[in-house]
């Protein structure tokens, strides 16, 4: 059965890493994907790879009329717009309260947390087109709990913003069947992550208590439940997803 079939959705971040596993898994599963990045070369060859039910829009994240264009081609390919994931993000750089420019804080926040409020707010009246949304924030378990260098300042702060940002719009548009819950990874096998700690995953084992790096198709499961019917009474949610480090 396809968990997805008669979904619209609008992944970020989808060249690489985790936002090209939920692109992967939502084809897979039966939906209809806009898949966007900055990475134009390798976001269109993943495009081309999945086939007609899959449509790449080049895309800054921060730049809100950008994502006018997104939305506007998306609905012209496929129709109203009913999913979308905010998964586009960066680590920014490690440094404490003292050391980061302000041009260093304020980058990571466009990124992190101002583009996922241009995401909902663009896309939200799609979702009222269409009569149902899911909206998944992928924040990070550096949204749950302050973790001392990991990685930085502004990337917890941030992470925090995209978990009440959820929360807000969850709330605000319940009435209208427009659902929201944030998504909060801890180590998961990706090129940022690796290119960022420098590990193979082994230094992930001794703070994580399952021992492990995730797999992205691992958040995937998850962030298909959540675009799916299956998850129809879960809103405003943190979906913690990290092997069980944030319990210590």
């Amino acid at each position: 059965m396809e968990r997805l079939k008669g979904k619209i959705a609008i992944i970020t971040g989808a060249s690489q890493g985790m936002g090209e596993s939920h692109a992967r898994k939502f084809i897979e599963e039966g939906a209809k994907v806009i898949l966007t990045d900055l990475n134009e070369d390798r976001g269109k060859k993943i495009a081309d790879e999945l086939g007609e039910n899959a449509l790449f829009v080049k895309h800054d994240v921060s730049d809100a009329k950008q994502w006018k264009d997104v939305v506007s081609k998306g609905e012209e390919k496929f129709g109203p717009i009913n999913v979308l994931v905010n998964n586009a993000g960066i680590l920014g750089p490690i440094k404490t309260v003292t050391e980061i420019t302000e041009e260093e804080y304020l980058k990571v926040i466009d990124i992190n947390q101002n583009a996922v409020f241009y995401g909902m707010k663009y896309t939200i009246p799609s979702m009222q087109k269409a009569g149902v949304g899911s909206i998944v924030n992928i924040s990070s378990v550096a949204g749950i709990v302050a973790i001392p260098g990991y990685p930085s300042l502004a990337y917890t702060g941030s992470k925090f913003a995209v978990r009440g940002l959820t929360k807000a719009a969850a709330v605000e548009y319940g009435k209208e069947n427009i659902r929201a819950n944030s998504v909060h990874p801890g180590y998961i096998k990706t090129p940022m992550m690796v290119e960022a700690t420098g590990e193979d995953g082994s230094g992930a084992a001794d703070v994580t208590p399952l021992g492990r790096m995730a797999d992205a198709s691992e958040v995937s499961n998850l962030v298909v439940f959540l675009a799916s019917d299956e998850s129809s009474f879960l809103t405003g949610t943190e979906q913690v997803i990290d092997g069980g480090m944030s319990i210590q």
